[in-house]
């Protein structure tokens, strides 16, 4: 081979690496529209069990969210919304709030630790088993139900959850719920759990027991456990601007997400963002069915991969999905980590949430901008 040979050689070769790395983007337009409506419990716990890796480590258990302004962005993102969109998540419910305002087609939440997985089933058989946000709290403390005026669906989650306060946890009620729970995910849906899944929904719902409408990011709660916020406050909130789109702020947004839990579109997986099989298996299912990447939200997970190079391999996995123009991560920032504000004692943990184009990041990587959580970072925006 004479020198322009291999130079040609060179030049294929570099196009067909980047090709692979930014995927196969046409994947979404050529193929027609066949997302499910909804899926059977075989298909769903199918698609759990085959796609999943196994368990992984995090150094919390991750009960509750600690950002307190994911809410902030969902004006944004209603407008990149897409007919065929498909949402991807990371840790527990605030997803919920995420689906419920954006409405996708479907979502996966894919999470390293089986713990989530755990949670996410935890939930799901709660918001089922709910008439209302009223029932749904009961359960989820085990605590009888406040004397609440007749018409609850107008009351504010910040009325409903003062209520629920003012009354004490059951014991009997905590023991119920938990075997209602479990029969609701093996009998009805016929899911086969493990002794530890069994276990894990137990320690989840032990915690909400326990805690409360106080529970916060881990339990039982670190020394530093009021930077975080508590699972109240983060209903309470809104997007800044008065609006909130909580899963709990009222009765629409709440039903509207038992009907995505009914129908089984609300897909856990375990799974790491950077390992060789979830994240490629849902980009591939994804595709198979005419849909795209929609909406990928990140937390700040991918803080924890550029401590190696874990972040390569994530970045692989995001460009073999089916994307579009409108797909968007969506990253959680702690801009100040722990710091003081003045005259207060007890430090505050203070987030942000940032967007950024999936397609203008992998381009960016591919060019050989990204090196560092940084970069990242600073090409995102609220």
């Amino acid at each position: 081979m004479n020198r322009r040979q291999f130079l040609a050689a060179f030049v294929v070769a570099a196009c067909v690496s980047i090709a692979a790395l930014l995927g196969v983007r046409a994947q979404s337009q050529s193929r027609p529209d066949t997302l499910p409506a909804e899926l059977s419990d075989k298909e769903f716990w199918s698609l759990v069990t085959e796609y999943s890796e196994p368990d992984g480590f995090f150094r919390s258990d991750n009960l509750v969210s600690n950002e307190r302004t994911f809410q902030e962005v969902i004006p944004e993102l209603k407008k990149r919304a897409l007919p065929n969109g498909v949402y991807l998540g990371v840790g527990p419910d605030q997803n919920f709030t995420y689906i419920a305002a954006l409405k996708p087609r479907l979502a996966f939440i894919v999470d390293i630790r089986r713990g989530n997985l755990d949670q996410q089933l935890f939930y799901k058989a709660l918001v089922e088993m709910s008439s209302d946000r009223v029932d749904f709290l009961s359960r989820l403390f085990a605590r009888a139900k406040p004397k609440l005026d007749d018409n609850t669906a107008a009351l504010s989650a910040s009325a409903l959850f003062d209520a629920f306060a003012e009354v004490d946890p059951d014991q009997a009620m905590f023991q119920k719920n938990l075997d209602d729970l479990e029969k609701w995910l093996t009998q009805k849906h016929g899911f086969v759990l493990t002794p530890d899944d069994v276990r894990g929904i137990e320690y989840v719902a032990r915690a909400f027991f326990a805690e409360g409408p106080d529970l916060r990011y881990s339990f039982p709660s670190p020394r530093l456990a009021r930077v975080f916020p508590t699972y109240a406050e983060l209903q309470k909130t809104d997007d800044g601007h008065g609006t909130s789109y909580a899963y709990l702020a009222n009765d629409e947004a709440f039903r509207t997400l038992k009907e995505f839990e009914r129908k089984n579109l609300l897909v856990p997986v375990i799974g790491d963002f950077a390992g060789p099989k979830a994240l490629h298996s849902v980009g591939n299912w994804i595709a198979s069915h005419g849909g795209v990447a929609n909406y990928l939200y990140t937390s700040n997970v991918e803080q924890y991969l550029f401590q190696g190079d874990a972040f390569r391999r994530y970045y692989s996995n995001v460009a073999a999905m089916p994307l579009a123009e409108q797909s968007t991560f969506i990253r959680s920032y702690f801009d100040r980590g722990f710091y003081y504000p003045p005259g207060v004692i007890m430090p505050d943990l203070h987030s942000v949430q940032l967007l950024d184009p999936v397609q203008g990041l992998l381009k960016a990587f591919s060019d050989d901008q990204i090196h560092a959580y940084d970069d990242v970072v600073a090409r995102s925006h609220p």
